[in-house]
């Protein structure tokens, strides 16, 4: 897994400097200028905020259909990212939170979950000399509903619901923020609890909680990176990518979560999607043949739909 997450994270900091084009050039002299106000005006304008919504949609239907198929099935997906920048001085302090959500129904399977998603971040930083900032971060990862795998038709097995697993980091280190549309945080010191407030769950010691336990604490290294900006005119990739090293155990397997969305502005915020989310835990022992052993976990997606930023 060390190999993996070595490789994903060539590929993410590759696709940043391939962006470096133009558009983060103009971007990155707009940063510098004062924020304009009414001349009147006396208050210090030191907060930006704004965020985005993505909604994609996929419908099929067959009637006498002779090379078969469910006879109707439906799709969608929902996000929305907000932000609230504060830059004042030498001291940033930045917020954000990720909240997706989608579902699939078909005559044959009925309705299921394809993708949930809650995480908050919360970043505060002390500039200590040009793009490096001493900061501390907290973040906090989950999901809102139930998840359940399949194993056939007519079974399902409860995997996953609120807080069941959550995630809380927190981490002080280094903060490298060379635009506004990037920043790589790094912490050799950090402290992650893995949350499992489900009793099913808990009984059955999941991911990586001692049996019968609801939290387990580990102490680690911490890497995360962002990045969201405009390629050229009309594409945006927006990408997190989150590495954790846990020095209690097996430090040499790296925990892995990315997201990925490629977003083309077709005409008037509608929009071609492109997705792709990776995750490895070497806690989550529920694949292989036994059941029993971790493996990537890849969910990617292709859709049409809306955009719109505000």
């Amino acid at each position: 897994m060390k190999q993996v997450a070595l490789a994903v994270t060539f590929v993410f900091l590759t696709i940043i400097s391939v962006a470096q084009d133009k558009t983060v050039q103009e971007l990155r002299k707009e940063s510098v200028k004062s924020i304009a106000k009414d001349d009147k005006d006396t208050t210090a304008n030191t907060w930006k905020t704004g965020g985005m919504f993505n909604g994609t949609v996929g419908q099929t239907s067959l009637s006498n259909w002779a090379a078969g198929g469910d006879q109707f099935s439906f799709n969608a997906n929902g996000l929305l990212s907000l932000y609230a920048f504060y830059k004042k001085g030498i001291h940033s302090w930045d917020n954000s939170i990720d909240m997706e959500l989608g579902y699939i129904n078909s005559t044959s399977l009925g309705t299921r979950k394809t993708n949930d998603r809650l995480d908050i971040i919360s970043k505060y930083g002390c500039q200590l000399f040009d793009h490096m900032y001493l900061t501390g971060l907290f973040n906090f990862r989950s999901q809102f509903t139930d998840g359940f795998t399949y194993p056939n038709d007519t079974t399902r097995i409860k995997q996953s619901t609120f807080m069941a697993p959550a995630y809380v980091i927190v981490a002080l280190g280094m903060d490298w923020k060379p635009s506004p549309t990037f920043s790589l945080f790094l912490s050799p010191i950090t402290s992650r609890w893995v949350i499992v407030k489900d009793d099913t769950l808990s009984a059955k010691g999941a991911y990586g909680v001692d049996t019968g336990r609801t939290s387990r604490n580990e102490i680690g290294a911490y890497l995360t990176a962002t990045v969201n900006r405009e390629i050229i005119k009309n594409l945006t990739y927006k990408a997190k990518l989150d590495l954790f090293s846990n020095y209690k155990h097996n430090p040499q397997n790296i925990d892995l979560f990315m997201t990925n969305l490629l977003s083309m502005n077709v005409y008037k915020g509608f929009s071609f999607n492109i997705g792709a989310d990776l995750i490895y835990d070497d806690d989550v022992k529920t694949f292989g043949k036994d059941k029993n052993s971790p493996r990537l976990q890849v969910r990617q997606f292709i859709g049409i739909g809306y955009q719109r930023k505000f």
